[in-house]
């Protein structure tokens, strides 16, 4: 019996460290980052045309509904009337995290400056969350609560898994396959030629 058990420990060993061998330096990296292409990349990229009335010409200019979605709170006060908002420092706020919700989740799928894009992601992810309970007023449903066992709160549960997905390449880069690995390979080309 004894025997048995040590073939099978050794044979999981074996097929567990080939595997983690075989995956170190890019499966991590490239999985969390395809899977964000897949399932949040388009949300986010929507999210930001709501910003500028769909046109990227105004990416300049975000909408009222814009304002709505990062300052509502703000917005009531002065009955929707952009206009009476001061760009520093609630408009500059508006305009950079509209800017923030197009660039970033395009620089986390290409893989360049990876690690900040993703740390700017979770940052972001957790703005738009406080912004969601405190700002727009959701309810506890909507919130949920860990170790409830209710998977479907559009806020904890879901945005915790983003935030998880987001930490890979915030902690592992962009991997083998990015735009960073890519770039760092030809900037060491070049120094070493100088």
């Amino acid at each position: 019996m004894g025997m048995i058990i040590g073939l099978c420990v050794r044979l999981y060993a074996i097929v567990f460290n080939t595997l983690e061998r075989v995956t170190e330096g890019w499966f991590l990296s490239l999985a969390s980052r395809v899977i964000f292409a897949a399932i949040l990349f388009q949300f986010f990229w929507n999210s930001a045309l709501t910003k500028i009335g769909g046109s990227i010409m105004n990416i300049f200019t975000p909408t009222a509904g814009a304002y709505a979605q990062m300052l509502p709170a703000l917005m009531e006060q002065v009955s929707y009337d952009t206009s009476q908002i001061a760009f520093f420092p609630y408009g500059l706020i508006v305009l950079l995290g509209t800017w923030g919700e197009f660039i970033l989740p395009i620089l986390v799928v290409i893989g360049l400056f990876t690690r900040a894009a993703s740390l700017g992601m979770i940052v972001f992810i957790l703005v738009m969350s406080y912004v969601d309970i405190t700002g727009h007023g959701a309810d506890a449903k909507t919130i949920g609560a860990f170790f409830d066992g209710d998977p479907y709160a559009k806020i904890l549960d879901d945005r915790l898994l983003w935030i998880f997905l987001l930490l890979v390449p915030t902690l592992k880069g962009g991997g083998l396959f990015s735009l960073d690995t890519l770039l760092g390979a030809q900037y060491r080309k070049r120094e070493m030629y100088y």
